[in-house]
């Protein structure tokens, strides 16, 4: 008899373990995403369930994943030490200073501002330089979904315009993925120091598809970015395609604006508020006259 009533308890245990895993595995919506958004990454989830290849999303880093509003925290982190040490390579301030941001030469020059110092310190930099001007900008919805993902076997990556040292540390224990799946603009590394020496492809524009071919070495079920520079990337998701806050500017060498391309191709859109601190310093646009990113209530 006594046996009988354990092995009865037994099954009871098992049965309500197996109820409590598959609930578990059942879809939550996010919140912070609004119902069509959520009801088409639950959508997602459940074709790609039986995918038997590497799962693999990949997001953007500045506007996707981390506030950008009111400046790049890659340029707020920089020109805060150009403004400490107004010696430190100042030729190439000058140079930065004329370009716009988001072009392939800016880039690189983030990069080659930092040349000589170790990649310790610059992942330091970026850490301490988030915290202080950006903590809890990395956006609530998006550390749930790469949460979800994860929970369903997906490898996340994150494939950034920024330099790649900077962004590694603070990204990588945000979202609690691998330091080494934050892809950024990246140099050749000699005895622990950065140097001016590119390794492409530098992720920017079509670069950032490259970037996934040459790094992640795998088609993308997923792909989230925010602007006309993720383009290229978002195209490449085997799958889901989604954009953060897209922009209805039309540039003077397109036809249509990033926002309204989403719509017409059927990408997820979706909304997620980007506005800066009142203690923000406006260091890159006060000092510096770099141009503020918009904000999105």
């Amino acid at each position: 008899m006594q046996k009988n009533k354990l092995a009865l308890l037994a099954l009871l245990l098992f049965s309500v373990a197996t109820r409590c895993k598959a609930i578990g595995n059942t879809f939550q919506p996010i919140e912070g995403f609004d119902a069509k958004t959520n009801e088409r990454i639950e959508r997602f989830f459940l074709e790609t369930k039986n995918y038997d290849k590497r799962k693999i999303a990949v997001f953007d880093g500045d506007g996707t994943v981390l506030g950008q509003a009111p400046h790049y925290m890659a340029d707020e982190c920089l020109y805060e030490v150009a403004k400490a040490n107004p010696q430190k390579k100042a030729d190439i301030i000058k140079k930065m200073t004329k370009l716009s941001n988001v072009s392939m030469e800016y880039v690189q020059l983030r990069v080659k501002f930092f040349e000589g110092d170790t990649v310790e310190y610059l992942r330091e930099l970026g850490a301490d330089c988030y915290k202080k001007y950006y903590n809890g900008k990395v956006f609530k919805p998006m550390v749930d979904l790469i949460r979800v993902l994860k929970e369903n076997g997906f490898e996340v990556w994150i494939i950034t315009a920024s330099p790649e040292t900077m962004y590694q540390k603070f990204l990588s224990e945000e979202l609690h993925i691998p330091i080494t799946n934050i892809v950024g603009v990246k140099s050749v590394v000699h005895e622990g120091k950065v140097t001016g020496t590119m390794v492409e492809p530098i992720p920017q524009d079509h670069g950032k598809k490259e970037a996934i071919e040459t790094f992640v070495q795998e088609k993308p079920l997923l792909v989230g970015g925010n602007s006309r520079g993720d383009k290229e990337m978002i195209e490449c998701s085997g799958n889901l395609k989604l954009i953060i806050n897209p922009d209805e500017y039309v540039a003077e060498d397109q036809t249509e604006s990033i926002a309204e391309y989403a719509r017409r191709n059927n990408w997820v859109i979706a909304k997620i508020k980007d506005v800066p601190s009142t203690e923000f310093p406006y260091i890159s646009s006060k000092i510096f006259n770099m141009k503020k990113n918009k904000t999105n209530e």
